[in-house]
């Protein structure tokens, strides 16, 4: 379709000109190719990025959207509300938009490819569709002479003809199209099926050396995404984003930037979070040319939860989004997680891993403790100093509970500790053990661990 920009309107430029005319207009215009796979491409991604507000899109004539609605209103807050999103979303995707609403979808068609509007009831629509150009439908246009020759300006004007002279003279697809748009026959259409796979690739209009710069790109591709994940009622658990370098002598494979999610989510703003930190922290080898985005593992959707009353400070969802964004920005290896192992001895019963590695290093079943265990366990044992006969930290040391012998650890380090709970003289407790050194029975007293 033939367009001009708004300066090159001002300036005189007008659809329909030749290329020396606009020139002459204004000197400083600049031209572009129409290319109309691109112009296919860009209207199907626009389609996929709108299947989150309806599962039925339709691919209309001249650039056209058709969405069916009706079923949609009250999930997003109503006619208003929608088309504010509606418009956004396009907007995300670098595009602008002409939004019509009509109870037909023949008469939205009409009104968008006019100056757009909404029209909530067939009578406000057929006021709106009298005052239209009479070659306004696709099929009047190669008539437009004849209708101008006869006085025929508008649509209203055009329906007063006698049917079937207008038939013979124009053919039946006037009618039909007419008939649609004022609800006085029914409409068919073909609803976009979305592909089984999400994959979907942008071209960009320049060299990017700095990684922050290709987040807009990396939106456009999450809303498609977000419109299949809706139709399909996916949840997405693992995205790649792939960013292709220039081709040629110097070329490198693309740079991966793969993001497991811990919980599955279908809504683009926490990807969008999660690709803004990786993006921040890569180093680009070589310019970026293209972007490409794939759901490479999801499932189905959850439903929405059943509880009455919220889980305070947050659900496990927050918790884990708030964990991926931690992942995002400082590295899976300095985001680590407690993983207890399955050893009597106390060093040695915990590890550290990764918090999104789901997968446990050792078997999860704890042996069973006689004793409380400390929740703050010193990194290494401190010897104690021994008065009257007594262990010593800070003041002396009462033991206040039985023995809890851990005799284990004869593969690699053997262990043979009697461990106490011990309370100093102001009452705070302690978590100590003597250890027999096989020298003539002496013992050693040790801290281990301090209770709060």
């Amino acid at each position: 379709m033939l367009a001009v920009s708004r300066a090159a309107h001002a300036a005189g430029v007008r659809v329909g000109m030749r290329r020396g005319g606009a020139l002459l207009m204004a000197p400083d215009v600049q031209l572009h190719e129409r290319c109309p796979l691109r112009e296919a491409d860009a209207l199907q991604a626009t389609a996929l990025a709108l299947l989150r507000y309806t599962p039925q899109v339709a691919l209309a004539e001249e650039g056209v959207l058709l969405l069916d609605i009706g079923a949609s209103l009250r999930l997003f807050g109503g006619i208003r509300k929608l088309c504010t999103l509606v418009a956004a979303s396009v907007r995300t995707l670098g595009f602008t938009a002409s939004l019509s609403c009509a109870p037909t979808a023949q008469g939205a068609w009409l009104l968008a490819r006019s100056r757009g509007g909404r029209s909530l009831t067939i009578a406000s629509l057929s006021r709106r569709l009298a005052r239209l150009p009479a070659w306004l439908p696709p099929p009047a246009r190669p008539f437009r002479t004849w209708l101008e020759g006869i006085g025929c300006q508008t649509v209203a004007e055009l329906r007063r003809l006698p049917r079937p002279g207008l038939q013979r003279r124009c053919g039946r697809a006037l009618l039909d199209v007419l008939d649609a748009a004022y609800g006085e026959a029914p409409e068919m259409y073909a609803w976009l099926a979305p592909p089984p796979e999400f994959r979907a690739g942008l071209e960009l209009f320049d060299r990017i050396e700095h990684a922050e710069a290709l987040l807009h790109g990396a939106q456009r591709l999450v809303q498609q995404m977000t419109g299949w994940l809706c139709v399909h009622h996916y949840a997405v658990e693992r995205i790649c984003l792939l960013l292709d370098h220039e081709r040629g002598r110097s070329a490198c494979p693309p740079t991966a930037i793969d993001i497991v999610l811990a919980e599955a989510v279908w809504r683009g703003d926490h990807l969008l979070r999660l690709l803004k930190e990786r993006l921040g922290r890569i180093e680009l080898p070589a310019p970026v040319i293209g972007l490409r985005l794939e759901a490479l593992q999801v499932q189905a959707m959850a439903p929405l939860t059943d509880t009455l009353f919220p889980e305070p400070g947050g659900t496990s969802t927050d918790r884990e989004r708030l964990f991926e964004l931690l992942v995002a920005r400082l590295g899976a290896d300095n985001v680590l997680r407690a993983a207890p192992l399955a050893d009597y001895r106390p060093d040695r019963a915990n590890a550290w891993q990764p918090v999104q590695d789901k997968q446990r290093p050792l078997e999860q079943r704890l042996p069973p403790h006689s004793l409380p265990r400390p929740v703050w366990l010193l990194p290494k044992p401190v010897a104690l100093l021994m008065r009257d006969h007594r262990p010593f930290y800070i003041s002396p040391l009462r033991l206040v509970s039985g023995a809890e012998r851990i005799e284990a650890g004869w593969w690699n380090t053997t262990q043979v500790r009697d461990y106490f709970i011990a309370e100093g003289s102001d009452h705070a407790h302690y978590w100590i053990f003597r250890e027999r050194s096989g020298e003539e029975g002496e013992l050693r007293w040790y801290l281990h661990g301090l209770f709060g």
